[in-house]
């Protein structure tokens, strides 16, 4: 197959397969079990966590042994844990498997954004926008699949089930994805050898400032944008929504930021990284508090396509910035890297949306949020200067 049409297929299978796993399924089964609203906030994290923890060794890893191997593993994890959850009948065993399905994105994603990335770095940010399209396809339909299924059956076994499924489709796409790129560690080098060039694609990566403020732009936009996730099927049901209208709200919001992203992506290439950057993080600032004010299915369709835009314009940008700023060989620490500190943002959001939540109520809580991401995107305006020479020797 074509390499770009394939790893996009196989990637919107499994964003289809892991989204469905989340929103708005996830944090209902948490609450059917009892969870507190600090506990579904950590049980929502937990799988974002694993990504904290794996994805910067995920990519650089890729970098030694190929995108397209290490890619099969993280497929398997989308195949394989879903099937235990109708087994599930307490909270912490749902904990620990979030934790455990985690590894499906922490392998996967960052190691598809470098292949993606590696194809060329011709219209790079445009290439990046329809890739992360692709995800958001998936990541729209799971939400409102997974509503659909628990509000017509009021079964989480079989929403569970379903999700099983798509991840065995999506590891048997993963299968006919290509390698693509020269190996730049030969079969016959050594153990030791290995290791040592694994050390310096993450040191080369993790010593760049810039790389890091890039990632941790995209961190901030996460962290509101993974307390949205977590914690609006729950505040809509407050306003007596039911789960399939909760399933749709999810889904405009998605749809929005998935027709955006080509456009946006292809705009940072057009216009430069920062401005579009600066623009979607001000955008979801002054979203969320207002999605969070809407009292009405009405209210909240009319606002929430301000969130997908704000996304829709911070993630193929800095995804392309990342890219531009490492070199070919480092694609994958420097997306692990990216996806490390972009998790840490997603696993904090929910966990500190339950806290404040659970202290001050949902409208001061996203006020707070809110406030945290344009103070960044303040920041970024005014005083941050990034240059896009490439990190880590020259490309190829």
């Amino acid at each position: 197959m074509n390499p770009f049409l394939a790893v996009l297929t196989a990637s919107c299978l499994a964003r289809l397969s892991y989204q469905m796993a989340r929103s708005p399924v996830l944090p209902r089964f948490a609450e059917s079990l009892g969870a507190a609203p600090e506990l579904i906030g950590i049980i929502v994290a937990a799988s974002t966590v694993t990504g904290v923890l794996f994805k910067l060794p995920a990519g650089a890893l890729s970098d030694l042994l190929g995108r397209r191997r290490v890619m099969l593993l993280g497929a398997v994890f989308f195949a394989v844990p879903p099937f235990v959850y109708p087994f599930v009948n307490d909270a912490v065993a749902l904990l620990v498997l979030r934790f455990v399905h985690g590894f499906a994105t922490a392998i996967f994603a960052p190691v598809a954004s470098a292949y993606v990335a590696g194809l060329g770095e011709a219209r790079r940010g445009a290439r990046l926008g329809w890739f992360s399209s692709a995800n958001d396809l998936g990541a729209t339909a799971g939400p409102l699949i997974g509503g659909l299924i628990l509000y017509a059956t009021a079964s989480f076994a079989a929403s569970y089930l379903l999700v099983g499924v798509l991840g065995v489709l999506a590891l048997g796409m993963a299968l006919l994805v290509p390698e693509t790129e020269t190996k730049t560690t030969p079969a016959e080098r050594s153990l030791s050898a290995r290791a040592a060039e694994f050390r310096e694609g993450l040191r080369d990566v993790i010593t760049t400032p810039a790389v890091l403020i890039a990632a941790a732009v995209e961190a901030t936009m996460y962290l509101g944008f993974g307390a949205f996730l977590g914690f609006l099927p729950l505040y809509a049901r407050t306003v007596g929504l039911n789960d399939g209208a909760i399933a749709v709200v999810l889904a405009v919001q998605l749809t929005i930021a998935l027709l955006a992203k080509p456009l946006t992506g292809n705009l940072s290439d057009r216009l430069g990284r920062k401005p579009v950057i600066v623009l979607g993080l001000f955008a979801s600032a002054a979203a969320l508090p207002l999605i969070f004010r809407m009292t009405s299915f009405a209210g909240l369709v009319t606002v929430v396509p301000l969130l997908g835009l704000g996304v829709a314009a911070v993630t193929p940008a800095t995804n392309a910035l990342i890219a531009d700023l490492v070199a070919a060989r480092r694609l994958g620490a420097g997306m692990g890297v990216f996806g490390t500190i972009w998790d840490i943002g997603e696993a904090a959001g929910p966990i500190l949306a339950g806290i404040l939540i659970g202290q001050i109520g949902y409208e001061p809580a996203f006020d707070v949020i809110a406030a945290i991401i344009a103070a960044v995107a303040a920041v970024f305006a005014s005083w941050v200067r990034i240059a896009t020479a490439p990190v880590g020797g020259p490309e190829g």
